[in-house]
């Protein structure tokens, strides 16, 4: 039962969300054009999967956005980390650090595309830009707060900066830069769809533009219900992993 409860909380919104649509669309009140019932919406889904197109497009969409945030992780992290460590990097790159965080990144889209035309490369690099700053952030936030005595101790016993790294900085910034690379997962996803929705992928984003233009509301909405779910299992996901790989510390006691 406190389990049922916990779920019937955690859920709750949705469910009322969920009633209040079911009934709006079953009396009437609202066409069907511009909000169709979540059983035309299910139905749609369902004929999208047996047919191959909504994994189609999933995949594409996942791989797109996959790509472009392991290339931002991993070089957030050693411009993060290089940024807090050698002052000629943190010289170049704070200002421009500083300058583009506030900005859209999708508003480089339209150069990416004159640069490598209306292609996955183009996409990915946008997506790229998006989830870099986040993990930059984050990484160097965390190697600026680790302590300067156990780096001090560690060299004065002789230990070199490759196990100073590895060793000391890398594991003492994994709560912080894990805070990155989640902050950094959803942009990477909200920044593949408005790509393909601008670029006429056939991801995700390309199908819903699609829908959208044949006036298939039910597609439309199938499209929006598909990022939701998909959003939950990679946040979900990014959240066991980040328990998994800091077991050992304080906030997972």
């Amino acid at each position: 039962m406190a389990r049922i409860t916990g779920l019937i909380e955690a859920t709750g919104s949705l469910i009322a969300i969920l009633l209040l649509w079911m009934f709006a669309t079953n009396g009437g009140a609202i066409s069907d054009f511009l909000l169709p019932s979540p059983a035309a919406v299910l139905a749609r889904m369902g004929d999208d999967l047996k047919s191959g197109d909504l994994l189609s497009s999933l995949s594409l969409t996942l791989e797109n956005a996959g790509i472009g945030y392991l290339i931002a992780a991993v070089t957030g992290t050693v411009l993060g980390i290089l940024m807090a460590r050698v002052s000629a990097v943190k010289w170049f790159f704070d200002p421009l650090i500083s300058l583009g965080f506030p900005m859209p990144k999708i508003a480089f889209l339209p150069i990416f595309l004159l640069w490598l035309g209306p292609t996955d490369a183009a996409r990915i690099t946008v997506v790229a830009i998006s989830a870099l700053f986040p993990v930059v952030v984050a990484a160097e936030a965390g190697a600026q707060g680790v302590e300067k005595t156990l780096i001090w101790s560690a060299r004065a016993m002789g230990t070199s900066q490759r196990d100073v790294l590895w060793q000391i900085i890398l594991p003492a910034i994994l709560p912080t830069l894990f805070t990155g690379f989640q902050i950094a997962l959803p942009v990477a996803l909200v920044t593949t769809i408005v790509a393909e929705m601008l670029t006429g992928s056939d991801g995700i984003g390309g199908a819903m533009l699609g829908a959208m233009r044949f006036a298939d509301s039910p597609g439309v909405f199938a499209g929006i219900i598909t990022i939701a779910l998909t959003g939950i299992v990679v946040m979900r996901g990014m959240e066991a992993l980040r328990r998994r790989v800091l077991r050992w510390h304080a906030e997972n006691a």
